[in-house]
């Protein structure tokens, strides 16, 4: 899969959060009910709900089976550190959130330009085009560091839909597409003032806007045909770390006894090997039902040419 990522997002041990669908194509059913999604299987449901296959069965009812023939052509994820929901509108889909949540991958060279540094993020907020113009801070302050690191990030999501809408070839071509965004500024200002302060209140409030915001423009970007996510995360119970990958083999887990004395899963090649066997057992049969017939039906005096050698010899003497 030809994957685009912003900031590679490693999250573990989320604690109490939620999960929320803020836009989804018909071709994407999400059904409305609580149920619990772990963490680590966040990267799965996004995989299935751009068609593509994962290793282990995703048990979790809320994701349906949908259009197989028209899937989404991208999938964005925005992960907001120190608030454990939003209030989002209430057409928007949520589920409870457990576990960790993994997700890595690679920046598109379009997205280069874009702010990083905390030095380039204050010098974008003063620039005659950012949100300051029109976004309003109620409580918040311009000269004070934590709010506008905050603002610095809806800076950046604005700033991702601007690039793509003048580069709409990224958002037409054939290869999905996968935003993965982390957004702490939340928290800081929630540590900074305390979370029932009112710095915090309208911090919650103009990130739910930006956030719907930034999903709607996404959405029409890609023609409405994308999925965009946001997971709420109030606190890790782990440094951050990177998720590595090994080529050995993994153990295995211990198979627990058969309750219900259903039938063991088959693995990913199963079909594969099945269509295999099937078809060369039916070849071999079928040559063999031609080849049995053909000398059923033989001539000995026309078509065996050891008889027609004997036949002449027989002849001559």
């Amino acid at each position: 899969m030809a994957a685009l990522a912003l900031l590679a997002l490693l999250l573990p041990g989320v604690l109490g959060n939620e999960f929320s669908v803020l836009r989804s194509p018909e071709s994407v059913v999400f059904r409305d009910g609580k149920w619990p999604i772990p963490g680590d299987r966040i990267p799965d449901v996004a995989a299935l709900s751009m068609g593509f296959s994962v290793e282990e069965d995703l048990s979790w009812p809320g994701l349906a089976v949908g259009n197989l023939f028209l899937r989404p052509r991208a999938t964005v994820l925005v992960t907001v550190k120190g608030v454990d929901s939003l209030a989002l509108l209430k057409n928007v889909v949520s589920y409870p959130l457990e576990n960790r949540v993994y997700m890595v991958g690679k920046a598109n060279a379009v997205f280069e330009d874009l702010s990083v540094t905390l030095r380039q993020l204050r010098n974008r907020l003063y620039q005659d085009n950012s949100i300051l113009s029109s976004l309003p801070l109620n409580s918040l302050s311009r000269n004070n560091d934590v709010d506008l690191l905050f603002l610095s990030e809806l800076q950046v999501l604005h700033d991702i839909s601007n690039l793509l809408s003048r580069h709409k070839h990224l958002a037409k071509d054939h290869s999905p597409d996968l935003y993965s965004l982390e957004l702490a500024g939340l928290d800081e200002i929630g540590k900074r003032y305390g979370e029932d302060s009112q710095q915090f209140k309208d911090a919650s409030q103009i990130l739910t806007d930006f956030l719907q915001k930034f999903a709607d423009e996404m959405y029409n970007l890609y023609g409405g045909n994308a999925v965009v996510e946001v997971v709420t995360v109030k606190a890790f119970d782990t440094p951050l770390v990177r998720k590595t990958r090994t080529v050995l083999q993994t153990k295995s887990k211990a198979v627990k006894g058969n309750l219900y004395n259903l039938a063991h899963r088959y693995s990913a090649n199963y079909a594969v090997v099945f269509n295999i066997v099937l078809w060369l057992m039916l070849g071999i049969a079928l040559a063999v039902i031609i080849i049995s017939y053909g000398l059923w039906n033989i001539d000995p005096g026309y078509d065996g040419i050891v008889y027609r050698m004997t036949n002449q010899k027989i002849r001559m003497d």
